[in-house]
């Protein structure tokens, strides 16, 4: 079963970009290539049962085991120690990154509170997006009574484009709802 996001991607998308910016090759038009979920655990990395809490958070939210990412050098005033836990991380492709990405836009996003859409000047000068998450009850795969806290996430959304101006008119046929 193909994703409708990769569909869509592929039926319209890709025309659009190729008028838009007179690509004379299909290969030349920007996908997204990858999707990076990082979570910091801060002090949560003095409990083990919190780092296995979160992880399994991030593990139902991306539909993907996710790996403990570990410090590599020891730092006296975060009080961390070489090779302690610091965040939990998660990269998609393919389809799981199709369908992450459909639940992002669709789902997660309009149930933030107040929600005016997010920034357009979140990209790096590669074409790679970055959006920070406050929570992660927006999600509708959380369930409330379960989670012990509150916590956070970075989403970066890595594309193949090469200027800021063409990943955001990728991001917007996607649908991503920008201010």
């Amino acid at each position: 079963m193909t994703q409708r996001f990769k569909k869509h991607y592929l039926e319209n998308i890709v025309p659009k970009l190729i008028n838009k910016f007179s690509y004379k090759n299909i290969h030349e038009v920007p996908r997204i290539e990858k999707i990076v979920i990082n979570r910091g655990i801060g002090q949560a990395s003095q409990s083990n049962k919190v780092l296995e809490s979160s992880l399994k958070e991030l593990n139902v939210i991306a539909g993907q085991k996710g790996i403990i990412t570990r410090s590599k050098k020891a730092i006296a005033g975060f009080k961390v120690r070489k090779t302690m836990p610091v965040g939990i991380s998660v990269t998609l492709r393919g389809e799981r990154m199709y369908g992450f990405l459909d639940r992002l836009i669709n789902l997660a996003l309009p149930r933030i509170r107040d929600f005016q859409g997010i920034n357009s000047k979140s990209f790096d000068k590669f074409g790679n997006y970055s959006l920070g998450l406050e929570e992660q009850l927006m999600f509708p795969e959380i369930e409330y009574d379960k989670i012990d806290q509150v916590r956070g996430m970075d989403i970066s959304i890595v594309t193949t484009a090469n200027k800021p101006e063409v990943a955001l008119t990728l991001l917007k046929e996607f649908g991503m709802p920008f201010k």
